[in-house]
């Protein structure tokens, strides 16, 4: 399923920080360039993911975060990195560690903070450290988790989102001691989060720099408030105001603003839809707010958030991108609050755009494929993270319509590999529709030659195949991995998948396995039509929505020699309050009691499980409550039964991805393990 939405984005965070210098020969020639090779499963412990990209408020600095992989210490760790506008200075200004993340420039530029621990800290803190290096230090302390913060622009106060937890013990010496978990909310579980208790609570807080007084902001403890965002002045603070946890049971949300002073009391600016992504950001005159709004409530996993602004003192909101017919994430405003630079999704990339607020004319500001996974603006300066299909993310500036790189973290390695070429293709489905894939060719290859090939299956629905060689994203790289092992892999964005507008997406509404296996199975086609794929050696995977697809494609084609089924489900019954999507599953397909007929078609693999015959490998952590492992096990169960070759791996302590670097390696040895076995691939 997708990871989007109240903590459900989540992506493998991969690599370790390396650094090196090229190899010159002694003599005054220069070495022969040496032979590049195809990726091998542990260069996941020297890969650098960049992301978070923050310019400083004069413009001459862009902060980053750098994301490792620590091989002695089993653990993803980020790092906080800066360079210069000019690119000729590189800092690491807080060295790689697993409790560091969310950094932010102070308003006056002087310092970085971030969310992390000092020594002996059990919980997060806001932490300072200066721009120039030097020792972080803690600005708060607080014995409360802290989920999100943001400082005032005039640099006097903090307003932070914590956890807070009406049904903890008072006594403070029971605190650690186990109890019940008492639920009364519809929307009660999340991967990562776990079980979400009656009392626990999101709720806004105002720090105080100066006297380090917290007073509570929220005027309702009933309540979750979070994403605050102050307004130019620093007198009021818009946030995301719910019931529940997540969204609430309508599928909507309130976005209130507040006076910036305890016991003040919030309005509603506008209630909305719970789209995907939410973030909240003031106009410069403090007149108006932008903020995403969802269709529906039971389509928005379909995902299609749209731009809109609402006044702050009361009025109808504007809808900024309601003919544009995709998907909008990263937005910020310009200085003169003419225009809005902003990230769009669309067909296999996601492009930085502006928008003119004046008459909603959009330009796109980069032509080619590519994929933008981070922007900041300040002082006249953009810059952004990007990935194409053969690059690895870095952070550039943008100027004059130009891209400029400011950093190399992923040069080293990718000098040494060789990747396999990647190509686009499409082709149309029964009923006219028009479908894109893109195909991994292994390293080497022999045009005319027909390879061993493997159709993996992106999760979502609502995600693609995209032009990305993002190391802080595993889904797009994972396809180099199984492409260096002699497989063609071959993607397809199925419809269901985003970038190609809402009737594309919603076209499998109350529909599941059907025409995405249809996209499939004739795109699998089409690659054999051509001479790439060889028939007697096809293989099937996926993970989240890309296992479930796995699970239906075997049921109803059995031309594959091996599946892998990666925190997938055959049985949609058996998800219905056991996984966290029970709001959408309401909206969409109605209760089962209602709706029975329907879920028993959704739910056909497990009810059909005797038209498999594909070797399947079932793979997912024990944490999971975005797809709770029971799914795959329900699966290896009937499998087995039927004597069908299945395994089941079982990764301990592992959410609905698989972080722990150690384990995510064996995942990758495991799956060129199985399919090897089944599709003997040349070398």
């Amino acid at each position: 399923m997708t990871s989007q939405s109240s903590g459900r984005h989540s992506a493998l965070l991969i690599g370790i920080l390396a650094f090196g210098c090229a190899l010159f020969a002694a003599s005054s020639v220069s070495a022969a360039p040496a032979a590049k090779r195809p990726f091998r499963a542990d260069d996941i412990f020297r890969m650098e993911g960049v992301g978070d990209p923050r310019v400083s408020p004069d413009g001459q600095w862009v902060a980053y975060l750098v994301t490792t992989s620590d091989r002695a210490a089993d653990e993803v760790q980020n790092s906080i990195w800066l360079v210069s506008w000019d690119g000729k200075q590189h800092l690491q200004l807080v060295k790689p560690s697993a409790s560091v993340g969310s950094p932010h420039w102070t308003p006056d530029g002087r310092s970085i903070a971030y969310l992390g621990k000092s020594a002996g800290d059990a919980r997060h803190q806001v932490m300072l450290v200066d721009r120039r290096g030097g020792r972080p230090r803690a600005l708060t302390h607080l014995d409360h988790a802290i989920d999100n913060y943001s400082f005032s622009p005039d640099g006097r106060h903090v307003a932070l989102v914590l956890d807070s937890d009406s049904d903890a013990p008072a006594d403070p010496k029971l605190a650690d001691a186990p109890r019940p978990i008492v639920i009364d909310s519809l929307y009660f579980k999340e991967d990562v989060t776990g079980y979400i208790g009656r009392g626990q609570k999101s709720q806004l807080y105002l720090y105080d720099i100066g006297s380090g007084k917290l007073e509570r902001l929220s005027n309702d403890a009933q309540y979750n408030d979070t994403m605050p965002a102050w307004s130019p002045d620093s007198a009021q603070l818009a946030f995301v105001h719910t019931h529940e946890r997540g969204e609430d049971p309508d599928g909507m949300m309130d976005i209130d603003a507040i006076d910036a002073r305890a016991g003040a009391v919030a309005r509603r600016l506008v209630r909305v839809h719970n789209p995907n992504f939410q973030h909240l950001t003031w106009s410069p005159d403090g007149k108006s707010v932008a903020y995403l709004q969802g269709r529906e409530a039971k389509y928005y996993i379909y995902l299609h958030d749209e731009l809109a602004l609402v006044p702050t003192d009361g009025g109808a909101p504007r809808a900024l991108t309601a003919a544009l017919d995709r998907a909008v994430y990263s937005y910020q405003f310009a200085a003169d609050g003419e225009s809005m630079t902003l990230v769009i999704e669309d067909t296999e990339s996601q492009y930085p755009a502006r928008l003119k607020l004046a008459d909603g004319v959009i330009e796109r500001l980069i032509a080619q494929p590519l994929v933008v996974t981070g922007q900041s603006t300040a002082a006249g300066h953009f810059a952004m993270v990007l990935s194409d299909a053969t690059t690895a993310a870095e952070v550039y500036a943008f100027e004059s319509g130009a891209l400029r790189k400011l950093t190399h973290h992923g040069e080293k390695l990718m000098d040494e590999i060789e990747l396999g070429a990647s190509e686009d293709f499409s082709f149309k489905v029964s009923d006219g529709t028009e479908i894109h894939g893109m195909l991994v060719k292994p390293p080497g290859y022999v045009e005319g030659r027909k390879y061993p090939t493997i159709l993996w299956i992106h999760g979502g629905p609502d995600l693609q195949d995209e032009h990305s060689l993002d190391f802080n994203f595993s889904y797009q790289l994972l396809r180099h991995q199984i492409a260096a092992n002699g497989y063609v892999v071959v993607g397809i964005n199925y419809r269901g998948s985003s970038g190609r507008g809402f009737d594309f997406a919603n076209a499998i509404f109350a529909d599941w396995g059907h025409k995405e296996v249809e996209d499939l199975l004739t795109g699998i086609d089409a690659v054999i039509a051509r001479g790439v794929a060889d028939p007697e050696r096809l293989g099937i995977g996926g993970w989240s929505y890309g296992g479930i697809l796995t699970d239906y494609t075997i049921v109803k084609d059995g031309r594959f020699k091996a599946a892998l089924s990666g925190a997938g489900t055959g049985n949609m019954i058996g998800s219905y309050g056991t996984d966290q999507y029970v709001l959408w599953y309401n909206a969409e397909l109605g209760p089962p009691w209602k709706n029975p007929e329907l879920w028993m078609r959704v739910s056909y693999p497990l009810f059909h499980a005797d038209h498999i015959h594909t070797p399947t490998m079932f793979m997912g952590g024990d944490r999971d409550f975005n797809v709770p492992i029971a799914g795959g096990e329900q699966m290896y169960v009937a499998l087995k039964t039927l004597g069908v070759p299945a395994e089941l791996v079982v990764y301990p302590d592992q959410h609905h991805e698989i972080e722990r670097p150690s384990l995510y390696l064996d995942r990758l040895e495991r799956t060129a393990a199985w399919f090897g076995k089944y599709l003997q691939p040349a070398n």
